[in-house]
């Protein structure tokens, strides 16, 4: 009891020597809201992955037989009005084919498997900037060989006017949320503070490989473009108008 005795009055002493702090209220109070504006847009160009797959007893011979393939079906696409500058070698590989055994050796492990050929495979990239010419461009690439289509994909060359009319429209769906709030509450919204943007792209899924075969059993290849999405997602912050 001593003890506690002697310390309370230097407690006490202590917190009245403290200096008080008074919450500074002079800043202006904020509201941050978020936007989402989204634009629906007919794509103008296409991506093909294109190519051809081909097997040899050696390397060399079925390198020779794929440079063969690849060569007509690279000159068939550039006599379909294909320009040089919009087909990419996008994927090359050399590759053993392999045989495997169920026998085993004297020891009971099984053998090692054998080399029977081997593979290549070559592929493009084509941009296609007329789609109304993307179901010949896919007719002629299969009747010249290309026995490997991995996709096509759709987009829009210049999507610049699209993503402004997303940011104005995310940009007005955060305003009105924003006068919302401040009609409900009372205030009044005063100077923008901050502004940030964030963007999402949507295509559809590419068309799969057996899909393309399926598809590509008949001509012409029947292709449907579809619509992309670009969306534009903003925060905004607004400081809220003082009585003053």
């Amino acid at each position: 009891m001593r003890i506690l005795t002697a310390l309370i009055p230097f407690a006490l002493c202590t917190a009245m020597t403290m200096p008080a702090f008074a919450q500074d209220f002079s800043e202006p109070g904020m509201i941050n809201i978020a936007g989402h504006g989204e634009v629906m847009v007919t794509p103008d160009t296409a991506y093909v992955n294109s190519g051809v797959t081909t097997q040899g007893t050696t390397a060399r011979e079925a390198l020779d037989a794929n440079t063969a393939a690849m060569s007509e079906l690279i000159q068939t696409l550039k006599d379909a009005g294909i320009e040089a500058r919009d087909i990419q070698t996008s994927g090359f590989t050399v590759s053993p084919n392999y045989v495997y055994s169920d026998a085993r050796d004297a020891n009971g492990y099984q053998l090692p498997p054998k080399i029977a050929g081997y593979q290549v495979y070559n592929t493009v990239t084509i941009r296609i900037r007329q789609l109304d010419s993307l179901g010949a461009v896919l007719d002629k690439s299969v009747t010249v060989g290309a026995n490997t289509i991995n996709g096509v994909t759709f987009s829009v060359a210049d999507p610049s006017k699209q993503l402004d009319e997303a940011r104005k429209a995310a940009f007005a769906d955060a305003r009105k949320k924003a006068e919302l709030y401040a009609a409900t509450a009372q205030f009044e919204l005063g100077e923008i503070r901050s502004i940030s943007e964030s963007q999402t792209y949507y295509q559809p899924q590419p068309v799969g490989q057996g899909a393309m075969y399926d598809r590509v059993a008949a001509a012409p290849v029947p292709v449907e473009a579809g619509e992309l999405s670009y969306s534009v997602d903003v925060n905004v912050s607004w400081a809220i108008a003082s009585d003053d």
